[in-house]
C-alpha cells in the first residue's frame, strides 16, 4: 500500500472532512428543531402519538440512496444539489428523534409539571423551564445516536456524485486503491468518536445536575 497518497492529498481529505461534517450537522439540527415540536404534539396528545411517531418512524426504512435518486424529482433539484442530502438526513434525523423526544418528555414526573404550575408557570414557560430540561438527557442520549447515523449515510452519497469523505470509498473502488478507502474508514470512525464526546461535552454542561452515566 502506498502511503504516501495520504500526504500527498491531505488537502483534499481535509476539504472532504469539512464538507462530511456540513453535511452531518446542518440537516441533524434542523432535524432536531422540527422534531421537538412534533415530539411534544405525539406527548401532549396520546390519540396522536401512535401516528406522528409511527408515521414518522416509517421514514427510516427508505432506503438512502433510493431517497437521494428520488428527491431531485420530488424537489426539482439537480441530481448533485447537496440540498438534496440535506433534506433525506433531515428525513432521517426526523425519523429516529420523535420518539426519544415524546418518551423523554413523557419520562418527566407529572407531579413536577403541576408543581410548575401551581406557581404561575405558563404551558410554554413549563415547557421550556421544566420539561425539555429535564427530559434533554434522553434526547441528547437519541441525538448522539442520530449524529453516528447521518455520519455513515453521508457517505452513501458519493454514489451520485456528492463530495465528502464517500468519495474516497469510490476513488479507492474504481483505481483499486486500498489507501483511499482506509482513510475515508478511519476519518468517519475518528469524526463520529469526536462528535459523540462533544455531544457528551455538551450534555454535561447543559444538565450539571444530572446523574453520571446518564449520557
Amino acid at each position: 500500500m502506498r502511503l504516501d497518497w495520504i500526504t500527498n492529498n491531505l488537502d483534499e481529505i481535509l476539504q472532504l472532512t469539512v464538507a462530511h461534517l456540513w453535511l452531518t450537522l446542518l440537516p441533524t439540527a434542523i432535524g432536531l428543531l422540527l422534531s421537538i415540536p412534533l415530539g411534544y404534539l405525539a406527548f401532549n396528545h396520546r390519540k396522536s402519538y401512535p401516528y406522528i411517531v409511527g408515521g414518522t418512524s416509517l421514514f427510516y426504512t427508505i432506503p438512502s440512496l433510493a431517497l437521494f435518486i428520488l428527491l431531485p424529482k420530488v424537489m426539482g433539484t439537480r441530481i448533485l444539489d447537496p440540498m438534496n442530502v440535506i433534506v433525506a438526513l433531515v428525513i432521517y434525523t426526523i425519523a429516529l428523534l420523535v420518539r426519544v423526544v415524546a418518551d423523554g418528555l413523557d419520562s418527566v414526573s407529572p407531579d413536577v409539571v403541576k408543581a410548575a404550575q401551581g406557581v404561575g408557570f405558563t404551558r410554554a414557560q413549563t415547557f421550556f423551564r421544566i420539561q425539555l430540561p429535564i427530559a434533554m438527557p434522553s434526547i441528547l442520549s437519541g441525538l448522539r445516536v442520530v449524529v453516528v447515523s447521518n455520519i455513515s449515510i453521508v457517505t452513501m452519497a458519493a454514489v451520485i456524485g456528492i463530495a465528502q469523505l464517500g468519495s474516497l470509498f469510490t476513488l479507492g473502488f474504481s483505481r483499486r486503491l486500498y489507501v483511499p478507502i482506509i482513510a475515508g474508514l478511519v476519518v468517519c470512525l475518528l469524526l463520529a468518536l469526536v462528535v459523540d464526546r462533544l455531544l457528551v461535552l455538551l450534555g454535561k454542561v447543559m444538565t450539571p445536575w444530572a446523574p453520571r452515566g446518564v449520557l
